[in-house]
């Protein structure tokens, strides 16, 4: 059934990166990788909501395993991140490579406090 659950997040997750990229990219340009930095920040904002919400005995398995490892799993990506942070550096833009890597760590690190924060609210 876990299984299942996951893929049912992920279904959900990926296509949102696909589109939430897409958009951000018609909107701000290629240069940069806004779309997947809003899309990993966003994945850790939720992820420490539903961490929080769990650790409290607000969120069970069923719903942890949906949102978790399907929705953010999907939703986030590692592979696209370290790929856009090597094509900017491959392309003679090192600083904004440097720049991308901290952001979307220092982002993502508070992204998932502030989700805590706010999981553990309820």
């Amino acid at each position: 059934m876990t299984p299942l659950l996951i893929a049912l997040g992920a279904a959900v997750g990926a296509p949102l990166r696909f589109l939430t990229d897409r958009a951000v990219q018609r909107r701000l340009g290629a240069a940069f990788p806004w779309g997947t930095l809003l899309v990993n920040v966003a994945a850790c904002l939720v992820l420490g909501t539903l961490t929080a919400l769990a650790a409290d005995g607000h969120a069970g398995s069923r719903v942890v395993a949906v949102v978790g490892p399907g929705f953010c799993g999907a939703l986030s990506t590692y592979s696209t991140f370290t790929l856009e942070a090597l094509r900017l550096t491959e392309d003679g833009r090192p600083l904004p490579a440097l720049l991308y890597v901290v952001a979307s760590a220092g982002a993502g690190l508070a992204a998932v406090g502030a989700g805590w924060a706010l999981g553990s609210a309820f």
